[in-house]
């Protein structure tokens, strides 16, 4: 905690002042222009990864990158989340974003054991359609990586599901991406680069 406490007091002796005009705007202003859904991990920092300033993105982060599908019968943070920035902050990107070494990834590669651990274990429930997507003749690492890729592009399904992220695409007004992020190179892999923002494409890997 004191390392805490020592980080806030640097921030608002060196890094405030160099970014008050900055920060000045931002108290009355919150115009983000992506949302960023990514993994809790903490070896994963959006603002770190793209090199955006404070009020750039709106981040939702949970374990594995998951989205859920949306439901009519259940509410929840992610939900929330996604629906406040499309529809009520008007971000005209969506990244998910995977990464290497990803602990959800690899429980659920390598079949662990999760009984010990029932709410991850039901969470990763909606990492489902990846695993089935992912060839069991891949083992270790290439496993891994292979499942984090299918994951991402499961969630961008799941993503188009939502009402809020449907409108905007019907629209033109959204471009889904899917990324994932090697945290060992620092390199970025666009799953999307070649799609369009509908949600059929969202769903359909790249070649």
């Amino acid at each position: 905690m004191r390392d805490l406490a020592a980080g806030v007091k640097r921030f608002q002796r060196d890094v405030f002042p160099a970014k008050a005009e900055l920060f000045a705007g931002l108290a009355t202003r919150h115009a983000p222009d992506t949302l960023f859904i990514g993994c809790s991990d903490a070896r994963v920092v959006p603002e770190l990864i793209t090199q955006r300033e404070p009020g750039q993105l709106f981040v939702v982060r949970t374990a594995g990158n998951l989205v859920p599908a949306h439901s009519p019968y259940a509410a929840d943070g992610v939900a929330a989340g996604v629906e406040y920035a499309v529809a009520v902050l008007g971000v005209g990107d969506v990244v998910v974003c995977g990464h290497s070494a990803c602990g959800a990834m690899t429980a659920l590669a390598e079949g662990r054991d999760l009984g010990g651990a029932p709410a991850v274990a039901d969470w990763l429930r909606h990492a489902d359609a990846a695993l089935a997507r992912t060839s069991d003749s891949l083992t270790g690492a290439e496993r891994v990586a292979a499942l984090t890729r299918q994951n991402v592009l499961a969630q961008l399904t799941h993503l188009a599901t939502h009402p809020s992220v449907a409108r905007a695409l019907a629209r033109g007004e959204l471009t889904l991406h899917g990324w994932v992020y090697d945290i060992a190179t620092g390199t970025v892999d666009d799953l999307t680069q070649t799609t369009t923002p509908s949600a059929t494409q969202a769903a359909t890997p790249a070649a």
